[in-house]
C-alpha cells in the first residue's frame, strides 16, 4: 500500500501495489470522504474505466466496495476521465471514480476521484483520509448495500463538445493528425469525424500495453511520430492525447510542438471574446507571454500553483472562463471547471478557422521569450536548497507560492519540489537564448547536473 496514495489520486503497479482487494477497500473508504461532505448530493457515484486489461477487474472490485458501503453506482463503462467528470456534473451525482493510470506504463493502474460537480478530491479530507481509513481497517458496511445501474453519456458528451465548434459556412476543411497513443482518445473517433476536419488517425486501436509509444505527450520523443505524419500528410495541425485523454498537446504544421502554456494563452484569448474581463488561470511555470496576451485580449490573468485542485478552486472562486497547466490540462467553466482535452481541440480549430492562417503564424507572436523545459535535479534536502536559491538570488523578487520563484525585470525562474521523489524541478525564462543560457549556467552551479 505504501506510496500509491498520491496528492490527487491513487496509482501503483498492478497487482503488487494495487489489486482487487485493495480497490474494494478503497471503494469502501470513499464513503468517509463523502460523509465528511455531509452527502448533500445523495449517494450516487459515477464509475468508469480505461482500456487497460486490469481496469475491468479493478472496477468490479471498486464497485463491490462502493456498494458495500451503501453507495449507489452508475457505471458508464469505457470512458475518458473528462467524460467521467462530465457525467458527474451532468447527472448531478455525489462524485465519481475513474479507473486509470493515465499516461503511466502498462503495468500501472489507478483511481481518480471527484466530488459533486466534478470538484477535486484532495487535501486532508480526500486521498489522505482514504489512506488512513484503509490502514486502520475503518471500512463501513451498510445495512442495505447500494445498487448498480448503467448509463451512456457518450452522445450527450459529443453534443456538448460540438456545441462549442464554430466552423464558418464554407470554411476550408482542415487536415488534422491525431495521435491517440492506443489510449482512450481512440473512442473520440466519431466525435472528431463530426468536426468538419479531414482526420488522419495514428494509433487508434485501444491497447493498454501501449505498443507504439508511451501515452505521455509531455515527452518530445512521443510527439515524433505525430510530427512525421504532419509532414507526410501536409496537415494543418497535430494533436496528441495522453492515456486517459484528459491532456492534449498540439503540434504546428511545421512539426514544432506548441507549449501548453502558449496554447493556454490562445484558448483563453478565444474564450474572452464571449466573456470580456473574465479571469484566465495559468500555472506559475508558464511563460510571461501568457499573462501579457490575456491582458491584451481584455482578460484578467491569474497565476496559480501547479495542480488541478488549486487551478480548479481558483477558477471557481473567480468564476474564470478558462484555466490551463503546462502539463497539457485545459479547464473549462462550462465543463464544471474540469479538464476537457477534446474541447481544447475544438477551440484551437475555431482559432484556425477564424484567423485563416497557419497555426505557426498564430503562435509566433507568443514566442516572445526563451524558456527552458521543466528540468529535474536529484536533491535530498529540497527545502534547504530552495532557501539557498532564495538567498543567492535575493536581489530579485522572491515568492513561495509553489516552491521558490525569483522574478527579475528581464528573467525569472521557479524551483519546486516533487511530492513523491527527492527531486527539485526547475523552469527558467529570459528575453534571449543567450541570456537564458547564462542564467541556467549559474543555476546549474547550485543545483548540479539534471537527471
Amino acid at each position: 500500500m505504501a506510496g500509491i496514495f498520491k496528492a490527487y489520486d491513487v496509482r501503483g503497479l498492478y497487482p503488487s501495489q494495487l489489486n482487487e482487494e485493495l480497490a474494494e477497500q478503497i471503494g469502501r473508504a470513499f464513503w468517509h470522504v463523502l460523509d465528511h461532505e455531509g452527502f448533500p448530493h445523495g449517494k450516487q457515484i459515477v464509475v468508469s474505466n480505461d482500456m487497460r486489461d486490469h481496469s475491468q477487474p479493478l472496477k468490479a472490485a471498486l464497485i463491490r466496495g462502493l456498494t458495500t458501503a451503501g453507495l449507489d453506482v452508475i457505471d458508464i463503462g469505457l470512458a475518458t476521465t473528462p467524460m467521467n467528470y462530465f457525467a458527474v456534473g451532468t447527472l448531478g451525482t455525489a462524485g465519481g471514480v475513474q479507473v486509470t493510470a493515465s499516461h503511466n506504463p502498462a503495468e500501472y493502474n489507478g483511481l481518480k476521484f471527484s466530488l459533486d460537480d466534478a470538484r477535486p478530491v484532495s487535501g486532508d479530507h480526500g486521498i489522505a483520509l482514504m489512506e488512513a481509513k484503509v490502514a486502520a481497517g475503518d471500512l463501513p458496511t451498510a445495512a442495505t448495500p447500494g445498487t448498480v445501474s448503467t448509463a451512456n453519456v457518450t452522445e450527450q458528451y459529443h453534443e456538448f463538445v460540438l456545441s462549442h465548434l464554430h466552423r464558418p459556412e464554407g470554411a476550408k476543411r482542415l487536415k488534422v493528425v491525431v495521435d491517440a497513443a492506443n489510449g482512450m482518445g481512440t473512442i473520440y473517433e466519431p466525435l472528431l469525424e463530426r468536426m468538419g476536419i479531414d482526420l488522419v488517425k495514428l494509433y487508434f486501436e485501444l491497447d493498454g500495453s501501449f505498443p507504439n509509444h508511451e501515452a505521455n505527450p509531455l515527452k518530445l520523443e512521443n510527439l515524433q511520430d505525430l510530427a512525421d505524419a504532419i509532414a507526410r500528410e501536409g496537415a494543418d495541425l497535430g494533436v496528441s492525447f495522453d492515456g486517459d485523454a484528459d491532456r492534449s498537446a498540439f503540434v504546428e504544421e511545421t512539426g514544432e510542438p506548441i507549449g501548453s502554456d502558449l496554447a493556454t494563452a490562445l484558448i483563453g484569448g478565444e474564450l474572452l471574446k464571449a466573456r470580456p474581463g473574465a479571469h484566465v488561470i495559468y500555472d506559475l511555470r508558464s511563460s510571461r507571454a501568457v499573462a501579457e496576451y490575456v491582458r491584451e485580449k481584455g482578460g484578467v490573468p491569474q497565476r496559480e500553483r501547479v495542480g488541478h485542485s488549486f487551478i480548479k478552486a481558483t477558477m471557481r472562486k473567480t468564476d474564470a472562463a478558462f484555466g490551463g497547466e503546462l502539463a497539457g490540462h485545459y479547464y473549462f467553466r462550462e465543463n464544471h471547471f474540469a479538464d476537457c482535452a477534446v474541447l481544447a481541440v475544438v477551440e484551437i480549430l475555431n482559432i484556425l478557422w477564424e484567423e485563416q492562417k497557419p497555426i505557426s503564424e498564430i503562435v509566433a507572436p507568443l514566442r516572445r521569450y526563451a524558456k527552458s523545459p521543466e528540468t529535474n535535479f536529484r536533491i535530498e534536502e529540497k527545502q534547504a536548497m530552495m532557501e539557498r536559491l532564495a538567498e543567492e538570488f535575493s536581489d530579485g523578487e522572491v515568492d513561495w507560492l509553489d516552491g521558490v520563484t525569483v522574478t527579475y525585470d528581464d528573467w525569472w525562474f521557479n524551483v519546486r519540489p516533487s511530492n513523491t521523489e527527492p527531486y527539485l524541478r526547475l523552469v527558467a525564462e529570459a528575453e534571449t537564448d543567450e541570456a537564458l543560457a547564462g542564467h541556467m549556467q549559474r543555476l546549474l552551479g547550485l543545483l548540479g547536473e539534471p537527471v
